[in-house]
């Protein structure tokens, strides 16, 4: 409940809170009487007569509506906030709001006059919910003895309907409530009753909103089978395999509010396609590494079925260091739900001519996969393909002729992929090779860890941390497959160090190792919003053999900078050799999108 009173004069002393400032023909004011930060913050955000204050709101008859409609608003933040004997007073040149015919709005309003006694803090006497399904966990501020809360109680409330959700009652829903304020007290009695209904399974699938992507491509992708046990879970990872495929803006799935006689809860997918073509570039820049340069065409809906077909295109080393110009070309398409909702299939096909330091090669590799989500943040792929490549190095002219098994594990668990603030993000990756005719046989295996944490609040800081573990077995180094040996050095290392400067010597031949380690290092410090300060270190080692027989390393380390463009930070990093043979004096630039890691 809530009481109205008349307020002739305001005051500011002690522990009265004020907030005033004057529009063009008003003054508006508000004394909260007393109450602590948060409370008013949510009574000073809430309130429609200071948002009106603020936006410089002059007409008679808004502010007049404004202020008749604060009391609930208002009510609703004290009773969140365990305040039920508050009193509320809202003022008109002198005449209360609430008690104003809305058709007798004033011609003129001079003052506005806000007041609020929080009085005491209510707490629970009673907090019951029932009937609960197994399992239900109800939030920790719905006990008795806590702050009363309504907020407390809307939670129980929705975590009891989504424990009977969550066993296949599909339609539960809160039966009735009884809350009582005790005044004498400052007591609350919350008593609940759920109702949970029966247990329901999946019905028939509708779909609405769809012209380009057949609907029975749809109904597969979203794997709802009818029959099935209903269960939300399942109805989210639904709406997320729908917005894998990238072919949809928007998916929503809706419930029926009434089951069939069998027992079957009908269902509505609504999509809305998203337009089917996209291409797009991108461009990098080292002062070593020269510059870089990849486009991509993309068909979001190849065959009608959410198919995606993609042609990458990339072109690197311009002006740079690295031995020449290196140029790739890599078509992949994408079928959703293959064989089964959580599994895509995808076949690739890809050429390259690279012309490293080291070696000179042209590639071509087909494979055949699958990707399969294993959890939201849990993704698996495996293939089978065919490589076939003729490389000109050191050791002579070779041609690798390889039957692959390309296995990967990636969990990601990072709050933003282009700059992330917090989480963790791990790969790894496995490629057992079969080699033909005089190629030998073995396996690539690879590792990628990378972590982050943010500090302070006015100064926000964010730690980054990447390990990167490289392993070449099978054959011996010479009989390997260059392309599959390891290097240090460049901006996807050691900044600060020439691009693959760091490898190894075989009678007086220079090649790249059996063993790589990797660890960089960067605090990021938010200056601005749009504005990051980053300081860094890379340090990488190579061995001919395994990480035990020896081997050499080199670091860097530089200063860099972000500018926040909303879809990712354009990165600038300057950087120098720390150990290593390269020239202490010298200066490193790197220039690109999104975070270095």
């Amino acid at each position: 409940m809530y009481f109205l009173r008349r307020v002739k004069t305001i005051a500011f002393a002690g522990l009265l809170a004020t907030t005033g400032l004057a529009c063009a023909e008003t003054n508006i004011s508000a004394v909260f009487s007393p109450s602590s930060e948060a409370v008013r913050n949510s009574l000073i955000s809430s309130s429609l007569i200071l948002q009106a204050e603020r936006d410089g709101t002059t007409d008679t008859q808004e502010l007049l509506a404004a202020a008749r409609a604060d009391y609930e608003r208002l009510l609703a933040v004290l009773y969140d906030a365990g305040y039920y004997g508050s009193v509320i007073s809202i003022t008109v040149d002198g005449r209360e709001a609430a008690l104003i015919p809305p058709l007798e709005s004033p011609e003129r309003i001079d003052e506005i006059s806000l007041r609020i006694d929080l009085g005491p803090i209510y707490r629970f006497s009673e907090a019951n919910i029932g009937p609960l399904a197994a399992q239900t966990e109800l939030p920790e501020e719905f006990r008795r003895g806590a702050i009363a809360s309504t907020g407390a109680i809307r939670d129980a409330a929705g975590a009891a309907v989504d424990g009977w959700r969550s066993n296949g009652n599909a339609l539960a829903e809160i039966g009735g409530q009884q809350i009582i304020a005790r005044h004498d007290e400052n007591r609350v009695s919350a008593k609940v009753a759920v109702s949970p209904g029966p247990v329901l399974a999946f019905g028939e699938v509708s779909i609405k909103g769809n012209s380009e992507v057949r609907s029975r491509r749809i109904d597969t992708i979203a794997g709802l089978t009818p029959g099935q046990r209903f269960d939300p879970d399942e109805i989210d990872r639904a709406e997320r395999r729908l917005r894998r495929t990238g072919s949809f803006r928007s998916v929503v799935i809706n419930e029926s509010d009434v089951a069939t006689p069998d027992g079957r809860l009908p269902l509505t997918i609504e999509v809305a396609e998203q337009t089917p073509r996209r291409f797009g570039f991108g461009a990098e820049y080292s002062t070593i590494d020269g510059v870089r340069l990849t486009g991509f065409w993309l068909h979001r809906n190849f065959l009608g079925g959410a198919e995606r077909f993609r042609v990458d295109t990339e072109v690197a080393g311009i002006g740079g260091e690295t031995g020449g110009i290196d140029y790739g070309v890599d078509v992949r398409y994408e079928r959703p739900a293959t064989p089964r909702a959580d599994v895509d299939l995808f076949a690739e096909i890809g050429f390259e001519r690279l012309e490293e330091p080291d070696f000179k090669s042209r590639t071509g590799e087909f494979t055949l996969g699958f990707t399969r989500y294993a959890a939201d943040d849990l993704i698996v792929t495996f293939g089978l393909g065919y490589l076939y490549s003729e490389v000109d190095d050191d050791f002579g002219n070779e041609t690798y002729s390889l039957l692959t098994l390309p296995l990967s594990a990636t969990r990601d668990r990072r709050d933003d992929l282009l700059d992330p603030t917090k989480g963790v993000f791990f790969k790894a990756e496995a490629t057992p090779f079969y080699g033909f005719g005089d190629t030998e046989s073995g396996a690539q295996l690879k590792f990628d860890a990378r972590g982050y944490r943010t500090f302070g609040e006015n100064i926000p800081v964010t730690a980054a941390l990447r390990l990167q573990l490289g392993s070449l077995v099978g054959p011996a180094l010479t009989e390997s497959p260059p392309f599959y040996r390891f290097y240090s050095g460049g901006g996807g290392t050691v900044r600060g160090q020439d691009y693959q400067s760091l490898a190894v010597d075989i009678n007086g031949d220079r090649t790249g190792g059996r063993s790589f380690a990797g660890i960089s290092g960067e605090a990021r410090v938010r200056v601005t919003d749009n504005i990051t300060m980053v300081g860094f270190y890379d340090w990488g080692f190579v061995a001919a053999e395994s990480f035990t027989d020896g081997g050499d390393t080199h670091a860097g380390a530089g200063l860099g900078l972000r500018y926040n463009t909303g879809i990712g930070p354009i990165r600038l990093d300057l950087a120098t050799p720390v150990s290593g043979s390269a020239d202490a004096s010298n200066i490193y630039i790197y220039v690109g999108i999104g975070q270095a890691f």
